[in-house]
This record gives structure tokens, sequence and C-alpha cells, in this order.
């Protein structure tokens, strides 16, 4: 059965450092991103006892103590919070309704930021290429205004980056 929450305002940029300053709803987190889609409570309270561990295997101990901080702490947090959802008796967990925007503060989960920066990077080297050819007075571009071509890329970089704070 799964606890629903009613939360439908967005997390504030605290509360997302909150849930990912501790080690194991960020493990949570990365585990359920991996998983696409569902994972079970068992396996995660595994892989987040195999971190901690130094001995293989992971003592029996320590994997009952990480199930047992998951059930009563970790897991309701971020149920509550919208992160996951939590089906206690099933013991599986998936994507909440706000999973995307903690899981973007994740390292390597940042893909439309780092679209957006390609996208930019690629704007400003071709505005700097055709500033080139135009100095060096080739046929094709020696046509080309410099200072209007450079304006022209300033003003796509500017949209775009208006676009991305407005979207």
């Amino acid at each position: 059965m799964s606890v629903q929450t009613n939360r439908t305002e967005p997390l504030e940029e605290s509360e997302v450092f909150h849930i990912l300053g501790n080690d194991r709803r960020r493990a949570i987190v990365q585990l359920l991103a991996a998983a696409d889609g569902q994972i079970d409570v068992s396996d995660v309270a595994t892989e987040i006892a195999a971190t901690e561990s130094d001995t293989t295997p992971v003592p029996n101990n320590l994997y009952k103590s990480v199930y047992v901080s998951l059930q009563q702490t970790h897991l309701p947090q971020l149920e509550e919070d919208a992160v996951i959802e939590y089906d206690s008796d099933a013991k599986t967990i998936r994507p909440g309704s706000h999973f995307d925007d903690v899981l973007q503060y994740v390292d390597g989960h940042a893909d439309d930021y780092s679209r957006v920066l390609q996208l930019h990077l690629g704007l400003c080297t071709l505005g700097l290429t055709i500033i080139a050819l135009a100095g060096l007075e080739l046929p094709l571009f020696s046509s080309i205004d410099p200072v209007l071509s450079s304006v022209m890329m300033f003003l796509a970089v500017a949209a775009s980056s208006l676009y991305q704070v407005l979207g």
C-alpha cells in the first residue's frame, strides 16, 4: 500500500539540498534513477550496505540496520516530499512527482543544463569562426559584416538563455 502525498508545490532548493545532504537518501535517488522505474527496498538496502561495508559479503547486522533506517527514516522523508512513491506492502519504490527535481542536482544528471551549455558554446564558436573568416577576407565570407554577425550570435545566445530562464 502506498501512502500518497498531496504535496503539489515545488521543492525549494534548500529542501533538495537537505534531501541530498544524506548519503543514504542520495543513494536511493541514484539507484532509483539507474533502475528506470521501480526498485525493491531490499535491493536498495543491499547496495547501500555494500557501499558502507569494508567487508564482503555484507554483514547481516549492517544490512538490517540499513534496511530499518530506510523504512523508518529515509523512505518516509522522500515520500513526504513526493520524491518517491513507496509501496509498503510490496516493499518497492518508484519515482514520485518531484523525483526529477531532485535528480537534476545529482552528479551526472544535469542533461538539460549540459545541452544548453553545449548549444551556447556551439553558437559562440560559430560566431567566432564567421568573424575570423570574414577578417581573412575569403571570397565567400568577405561580404559578411563581422559586427553584424557578432550581434546576431549574441542575440541567439541571449534568446536561448531567456527561453531557458522563462521555460
